[in-house]
């Protein structure tokens, strides 16, 4: 008997093709309120998903033939994954498919940041010549800490390799480390860390950890590179400590305000106060979320989820 997949966001077609080729039936459906999805979703035996719209209990109950959820992207937070698995609904993401994107971006932030790139860029442009004010650090002899050694963390050390830096890591799961991060006690981590590189899901447990006492408790002024989950930041706690000296510098490539299908960024029109001094800041770098969206992990996210796809029926 056939497997009818529904896709509701567009992807690399690649994945459409390879799963036809493997005898899958694909139907799709880019447009259809959330409600119009749910009354047909019993017809489907999978649903390849983004973000548009969040996979929950409601939609899980109509989905009554429901064999998977493919994520085209890393995480699963928006979809209530317990009553998924509870109805033995396999979930299915990609998490390898951008880690290496994810690493570019990270270093490219940090090096930027050091560097003062896009405040001497944007000097220059406007006619002014100024070196000593944007003399910059070098990363060498600095203590790397990352927080979530998972896919993403382990991708984002390897890059780090070729610099004369120290990497520790720091997890809720034991014996994570390798030969490119030294996994530590919590303490250790506060007290050694120059540059803090989050790589965290958005969970319960990460929900705003990065708040004003997280950030009080490293022993050195730090750096903070995000480019994991914008609520995993209290962004106002994060403008207090840029304002004090003890975040010397940020770059964000997720933002608190952001909706959760990702593609817009405000959840009302008003522009928040921390928001505001963050546009302003020449220390802080902001990014769309696109620290995994690159033309290659475009492709490789799609492979990724046609090959586990695939695996789940062999």
């Amino acid at each position: 008997m056939a497997v009818h997949i529904l896709h509701i966001d567009s992807n690399h077609p690649l994945l459409w093709d390879q799963l036809e080729q493997a005898g899958f039936v694909n139907h799709e459906d880019f447009t259809s309120s959330k409600a119009d999805i749910e009354a047909k979703i019993h017809h489907y035996q999978g649903i390849v998903i983004r973000s548009r719209f969040k996979i929950d209990q409601t939609f899980l109950d109509k989905a009554t033939n429901l064999q998977f959820i493919a994520r085209v992207g890393a995480g699963l937070e928006s979809i209530d994954c317990e009553y998924a698995q509870s109805k033995n609904i396999a979930l299915i993401a990609a998490p390898e498919g951008n880690r290496n994107a994810v690493a570019e971006h990270s270093l490219g932030m940090i090096l930027s940041l050091f560097n003062n790139l896009n405040q001497a860029d944007a000097e220059i442009r406007a006619g002014h010549w100024n070196r000593e004010s944007n003399r910059g650090h070098e990363l060498d002899g600095k203590t790397v800490g990352i927080i979530g050694y998972g896919n993403m963390g382990k991708a984002f050390a390897k890059k780090l390799r070729g610099f004369d830096v120290d990497v520790l890591c720091y997890d809720i799961q034991e014996n994570v480390g390798d030969a490119n991060a030294r996994q530590v006690h919590f303490t250790e981590f506060q007290e050694k860390v120059d540059v803090l590189s989050l790589h965290l899901p958005w969970t319960p447990e990460t929900d705003k950890m990065v708040s004003a006492d997280f950030i009080n408790g490293f022993a050195k002024p730090i750096w903070i590179i995000n480019t994991s989950r914008g609520k995993n930041i209290i962004t106002a706690d994060l403008v207090a400590a840029l304002q004090s000296g003890k975040v010397l510098g940020a770059g964000l490539d997720v933002l608190e305000y952001e909706k959760l299908s990702f593609e817009t960024l405000f959840q009302d029109a008003t522009t928040p106060e921390a928001f505001q001094y963050l546009l302003n800041a020449k220390n802080v770098i902001l990014t769309p979320h696109i620290a995994g969206w690159t033309f290659e992990s475009h492709e490789r996210l799609a492979q990724v989820i046609v090959d586990k796809i695939k695996a789940l029926y062999s």
